[in-house]
């Protein structure tokens, strides 16, 4: 589950006992201040919730990090110590032009080219995802930084097997498309049975194309 964390800190345990096993939670920055102009949050209600995500016995507990020029982008050295001290791996997320404007793009994209080369100097493993558009895994000493590039590319749709459940219980099958999507809460809540879950399951699954088929 990918999560703003802001209700974790009741939920985690609930959660991991119904069968969640892996979470995803975004945090932009460490700095109240920031976070709540990015998100009109409060930042210590994430990280009571990163706290009781890795207390409950969520593994890996990933903490999301889009990078946002002139926001963000040297608050990466306190995240990585962050991540060590909580035992979580943080993700260095490079701001994607699928779901922003251009104008917001253009003044917010940052290439994270640099961040890489630094955290090469200090891994002591490299691992390469093949089949998650190659992405680059960076083992430092007590800690794990991983780096996310753009997913518009063909790499990423040729190796894509995942579904994703949104928000409002539909079913997905491409993150970067909202025309191909089943309802599957709406059934569940008038008492459909497995069966016919297992049917909207394959649908959606034969809804399944590449993105960039034609790039």
């Amino acid at each position: 589950m990918t999560t703003n964390g802001t209700m974790l800190g009741f939920q985690a345990q609930e959660l991991r006992a119904c069968g969640l096993r892996r979470i995803n939670i975004s945090l932009p920055t460490l700095n109240a201040e920031t976070y709540n102009k990015l998100t009109e949050g409060r930042i210590e209600n994430v990280l009571d919730g990163v706290k009781a995500a890795v207390a409950a016995g969520f593994y890996p507990v990933k903490l999301n990090m889009v990078i946002l020029d002139g926001v963000n982008v040297e608050a990466v050295p306190e995240m990585i110590d962050f991540a060590r001290q909580t035992g979580t791996i943080l993700q260095l997320i490079e701001l994607d032009p699928m779901n922003v404007d251009d104008m917001y793009y253009s003044v917010y994209h940052k290439f994270l080219d640099g961040h890489e080369e630094m955290l090469r100097q200090k891994a002591v493993k490299v691992e390469t995802r093949r089949f998650m558009h190659n992405r680059h895994i960076y083992h430092l000493p007590d800690v794990t930084v991983e780096v996310v590039h753009p997913i518009e590319n063909r790499d990423f749709c040729m190796h894509c097997t995942r579904l994703r459940v949104t928000s409002d219980g539909k079913l997905k099958p491409c993150l970067m498309r909202n025309d191909n999507v089943v309802d599957v809460l709406t059934p569940m809540r008038r008492g459909a049975s497995d069966e016919e879950l297992k049917e909207l399951f394959m649908l959606v699954n034969q809804r399944r194309e590449p993105y960039n088929k034609n790039v």
